[in-house]
Parts: structure tokens; sequence; C-alpha cells
């Protein structure tokens, strides 16, 4: 006679923790995002979500890991927005703005957000190199896009480096700014800026 077995298995299990985890993550991130890093305690995290600080520690080592965790999810976001416009079809110019969308999109959400207002000096020193080259990797694949555009002549000849600070200096605002429960969503916001944007990089009659 065959039964269900009451127990869980190690599917199942890894399954729980990595729910468990992602809730600390997401619940933490809105706090540093609403209150800063240093205003936000652990015992905090683990309030909002009706645990004891120790629960904490057995899914992450500490609150710089904590961060390093959020603005890692964050950037990865962006590392696939880039990776996934490159794969569209299209000149480089609808490539690249299909990639500007998605990157003004994940900086007004949560783990988005908090790469934007965390300086990497927050960051303990072990945590910074990941940080820079994580945000390095999403500022040549902005370039790469930019320089696509430019050698098929979707958009006019610009210095890469230039034009990928610039308009990801821009599209980093609405992270400080934005207002989820104002009138215009994340998805309108993208669109209006990046068309504000991208008018100067319209070929030249």
């Amino acid at each position: 006679m065959s039964s269900v077995s009451p127990f869980r298995s190690p599917a199942q299990k890894a399954e729980e923790r990595t729910a468990k985890r992602d809730a600390v993550l997401r619940a933490a991130v809105r706090m540093f995002n609403e209150r800063g890093f240093h205003a936000t305690s652990l015992d905090d995290v683990a309030a909002s979500l009706g645990i004891s600080k120790r629960t904490i520690y057995h899914y992450l080592a500490n609150k710089d890991q904590v961060l390093l965790e959020c603005v890692t999810l964050g950037l990865e976001q962006l590392i696939e927005a880039a990776t996934a416009a490159r794969q569209e079809a299209g000149d480089g110019r609808y490539r690249l703005i299909r990639f500007l969308h998605r990157y003004a999109r994940i900086t007004m959400d949560d783990f988005g957000r908090c790469i934007i207002r965390t300086g990497e000096e927050i960051l303990s020193p072990e945590s910074r190199p990941r940080f820079r080259a994580l945000k390095r990797e999403i500022d040549m694949a902005l370039r790469g896009l930019i320089e696509e555009a430019v050698a098929d002549g979707s958009i006019a000849p610009v210095d890469s480096r230039m034009a990928a600070f610039a308009l990801a200096g821009a599209l980093n605002w609405p992270a400080r700014w934005h207002d989820p429960k104002g009138s215009l969503s994340p998805e309108t916001i993208a669109v209006m800026l990046v068309d504000i944007l991208t008018k100067g990089l319209d070929p030249r009659a």
C-alpha cells in the first residue's frame, strides 16, 4: 500500500528556502529605499515579516550581504534587459530604445531603485568590487548598443561613452522622484523620458 510522505522532498525544501530568502530581500530593499540603509536594522526587517532576526541569519550572513544581494538583483535585471534587447530584430536604434525602456522601468522597481539610492561607499570594501564590476558590465552593454546603432546609421554619430553617461544619468533620476502611487505608471514615464532623450540621437539630414 503506497502513501504520500508527510515529509518535504529536498526540492520542496530548496524551493521553500528560496521563497523565504526572497521575502527577506524584498522586505529589506523596500526599507532601504524608504528609510536608507543606515536607518534600517535587520530587527526592523524581521519585525515586518513577523520573524526573529535570528531567522534572517539562516538565509543571509549580515546586513551588508543583504544590501549586496539587493543591488545585485537589480543590476542583474539590467544586464538581462541588455542581453534581451540585443537579441531582438530591428535596427540598432530600435534595440537601443528597447533597452532604455526596460532600464527606466527597472530603476523604478524595488531592486533597481536600490542601485540608484546606494552609493558604493555604503557597501563594505569586500562587496564593492562586485558592485563595480556589474555596473561596468551594464555601462559597456549600453555603449555597445549605442555603437551598433551608430554603425548601422539608425542614430547620429556620437561618442558612445558620453552618450551612455548622459542616457543612464537621466534615466536613473526617476528612482529618486517617481511616486509609485502617482498618476503616471513606470511604463508611461519610461516611454516619455526615452522619447525626449533619443530625439538628440536622430540621424542628421
